[in-house]
């Protein structure tokens, strides 16, 4: 708790904070008329002739503890995403639409307006209230609501707090100034809890019970071990197909896919390439493959040598091929990257290339940086992300065949590392790392401000000419002009090349057979979307 005083992340102090634990893991108008994605037709509600209808998803962790705005876990998002929502959601292809707010308007140039869905119960019978929705965001952006200091506050960032409007069924979403991904950041984030709900327990009870508004209610939580939903049928669209999900965890991919292949799960999740065989040869499971949000990349310090040359920074791109890479490691379950933000997302530039792979240009320009003779080591997760190691132990390979470079890897508890990395000093920081990072936003700022700008967190990199480019777009309310920003953002990180530009990470996935699903690109796993094949 602060002394008294309002707590809440500006754009700017967003600079600093944005994925302080994103890692681990780490967005104006007026939408009109899409819906998301309901169940088959065919079913309708579970039972029919096929009797109870269970699914059972298996991931490689489980949860962090149920409350909803007190985690910064994919993991978790799966697992709580069943019973809570927000009060806008994404289609399957990304784009913004309305959930608990049937409608939004931008009423002036710094306050959003919700229109609050009636009909609306929570799990425990009682009916949602503005009042609820307004609790809700002001409990992430101000530590004093709530009894919590969210860290999340940095996925509602500008937002200053949330108010009922008097009179009508809405609430007013006020920013520090304009504030133009916020619809894109409310699609994302900000899960409605039920104040009284919320106030009447402790943080234990908060985290091992659940009272959404999602189409499945908690039945049981065993910690560190599953979580049990059956379906809510009183939930404010069509009730689910499923009957009841089930969702476990274990460690060991080769657990998973055994599990899968042996009909004890029906989704597995991060499924390696080798193992990809076994599941497609079954006869009862397939592979199910997507391009994610999240992008996997190799970070260097631009204020230690040699990484402080951009000479040498962009010889390591050019010394590395990538697209073998992808073929030979990851089994082409991924996509080449020439900027930091991924095709698809707003702000991104079609006119970048790729760093073609060219040791010749490499050695050149290594020798021309004046850093011929470097000898730099990887500081690499192992386990953490599709192939992490395999990775940065191709990068390297290329690397250290230069004639004038010397390369090696060391292999890293991916929680140390996170934790060096996201200390928000560049010092702390290891002078070249392999690491991922996610973004649900599908919007080039919530990747180019934590880690490109000079104050943010997990940047190890500082350019007065690209933080000003990403600060215009950011108080840019003109779509055109602030995506051309954007773009103009992503030709000179490209150009600087603060980073070895990998790849996009694929979401790979074992499905029974006997379901009929497609997974997501933003990593989500709705049980609602699932139903009979």
């Amino acid at each position: 708790m602060t002394d008294g005083k309002q707590t809440h992340v500006t754009r700017r102090q967003y600079l600093t904070l944005a994925g302080s634990a994103g890692v681990a893991a780490a967005v104006a108008g007026c939408a009109g008329g899409d819906e998301i994605e309901t169940p088959s037709e065919n079913g309708g509600g579970g039972g029919g002739d096929g009797g109870e209808f269970a699914v059972t998803v298996t991931q490689g962790q489980m949860d962090s503890g149920l409350d909803p705005h007190d985690h910064r876990e994919t993991n978790t998002d799966i697992i709580l995403m069943q019973a809570y929502e927000g009060t806008l959601d994404r289609d399957p292809d990304g784009k913004p639409v309305e959930a608990l707010a049937e409608n939004y308007e931008q009423v002036s140039d710094d306050t959003l307006r919700l229109f609050v869905r009636e009909g609306v119960t929570f799990h425990n019978g009682d009916e949602l209230t503005p009042e609820d929705v307004a609790f809700s965001i002001n409990r992430i952006v101000d530590n004093d609501v709530g009894g919590l200091a969210s860290p999340q506050s940095d996925q509602l960032a500008g937002v200053s707090e949330a108010t009922v409007v008097d009179g009508e069924r809405a609430v007013d979403v006020v920013s520090d100034g304009v504030n133009p991904v916020l619809v894109g950041l409310l699609a994302s984030y900000g899960d409605v809890m039920q104040r009284s709900w919320v106030e009447g327990r402790d943080e234990n009870a908060i985290n091992s019970e659940a009272n959404g508004t999602g189409p499945f209610a908690l039945e049981s939580y065993t910690e560190d071990e599953e979580v049990v939903f059956t379906r809510y049928d009183d939930y404010w669209r069509e009730p689910a197909e499923v009957d009841r999900v089930t969702l476990n965890a274990a460690s060991e991919s080769s657990t998973r896919v055994n599990q899968l292949v042996n009909e004890e799960t029906d989704i597995a999740l991060d499924v390696p390439p080798q193992e990809v065989g076994r599941i497609r040869e079954s006869g009862k499971t397939r592979i199910e493959a997507v391009p994610s949000t999240r992008i996997i990349y190799n970070g260097m310090r631009y204020d230690v040598e040699p990484f402080s040359s951009r000479e040498f920074r962009q010889a390591m791109n050019y010394a590395v091929d990538i697209e073998t890479i992808i073929e030979e490691v990851l089994s082409d379950f991924a996509d080449p990257t020439s900027q930091p933000t991924l095709e698809g997302f707003v702000g991104y530039n079609p006119d970048v290339d790729i760093y073609p792979y060219d040791p010749d240009e490499a050695e050149r320009l290594v020798e021309e940086s004046g850093h011929a003779g470097a000898q730099i080591e990887l500081h690499t997760p192992v386990g953490r992300y599709l192939k992490d190691l395999e990775i940065a132990q191709s990068v390297i390979g290329y690397i250290d065949e230069l004639p004038n470079v010397n390369a090696s890897v060391r292999q890293r508890d991916f929680g140390t590392l996170a934790g060096e990395l996201t200390t928000g000093s560049i010092d702390d920081k290891p002078d070249f790392f392999l690491i991922g990072w996610g973004n649900e936003t599908f919007d080039a700022s919530q990747t180019l401000i934590p880690l490109l700008t000079t104050e943010g967190t997990l940047s190890s990199w500082s350019n007065e000419e690209f933080d000003d480019l990403v600060e215009r777009s950011n108080g840019e309310a003109d779509e055109d002009v602030r995506e051309e920003l954007l773009r103009q953002a992503n030709q000179l990180a490209h150009d600087e090349a603060p980073w070895i530009f990998l790849n996009r990470q694929y979401s790979v996935y074992g499905a029974s057979e006997r379901l009929d699903w497609t997974p997501r690109r933003d990593e989500s796993i709705k049980a609602y979307s699932i139903s009979r094949a």
